[in-house]
C-alpha cells in the first residue's frame, strides 16, 4: 500500500510550525516593534550627552536615538554630573530598579500621568518626568530608580 500525500495534514503541520516560530520570535523580541525583555533587577548603562540644549541619549538595543530628557530631569542630571569634567560630551549613567553598589541617588516614583511618570529626587529636592521610553527598559514603571554618573571612558 502506497502512502498518499495529504495536503490538509501538511497545511496543519506548517501552521503549527509557523505559530511556534512566531511565538518564539515575539518572546525574544525579534519581531519589528517588539521590545526586548529586560529584567527589572538588571543594571543598565546609557551614555547621555548634550544636544540642542538638553540631555539626550542613544540606545540602539531598544531603538532610541537622541531621546531627550525633559520636564525637570535635565536639572537632576546637572546635579549628578556637577563634578564630572566634560560631562556635556557624554558620561556614563548606570541605573537600576534595585540598589547596586556605589549608586549615588535614589529617585522615587510619585505619580503617573497619561503618558509618562514623575519621579522625585530628595537631595536636592527636585521632581522630573520620564517619558514612555522608560517602558523600553521596564514592563511597568519601577517604584524606585537608583542611579550613578561616571565619566565615560
Amino acid at each position: 500500500m502506497k502512502p498518499r500525500f495529504n495536503i490538509g495534514r501538511v497545511a496543519i503541520a506548517l501552521g503549527i510550525v509557523l505559530l511556534v516560530a512566531g511565538a518564539a520570535a515575539w518572546h525574544f523580541g525579534l519581531l519589528p516593534g517588539s521590545r526586548p525583555r529586560i529584567s527589572a533587577n538588571s543594571i543598565m548603562v546609557i551614555v547621555p550627552y548634550r544636544h540642542a540644549g538638553t540631555w539626550v541619549f542613544d540606545d540602539a538595543a531598544v531603538g532610541l536615538v537622541r531621546e531627550p530628557f525633559v520636564g525637570g530631569v535635565p536639572e537632576m542630571i546637572d546635579t549628578l554630573v556637577a563634578k564630572i569634567p566634560n560631562a556635556n560630551d557624554g558620561f556614563r549613567l548606570t541605573f537600576s530598579a534595585s540598589p547596586f553598589p556605589g549608586y549615588q541617588r535614589k529617585l522615587t516614583w510619585t505619580r503617573g500621568d497619561s503618558i509618562g511618570n514623575w519621579y522625585r529626587l530628595d537631595d536636592p529636592p527636585l521632581e522630573g518626568w520620564l517619558c514612555p521610553a522608560l517602558l523600553r527598559y521596564y514592563e511597568k514603571p519601577p517604584k524606585e530608580l537608583y542611579v550613578k554618573a561616571d565619566p565615560k571612558q
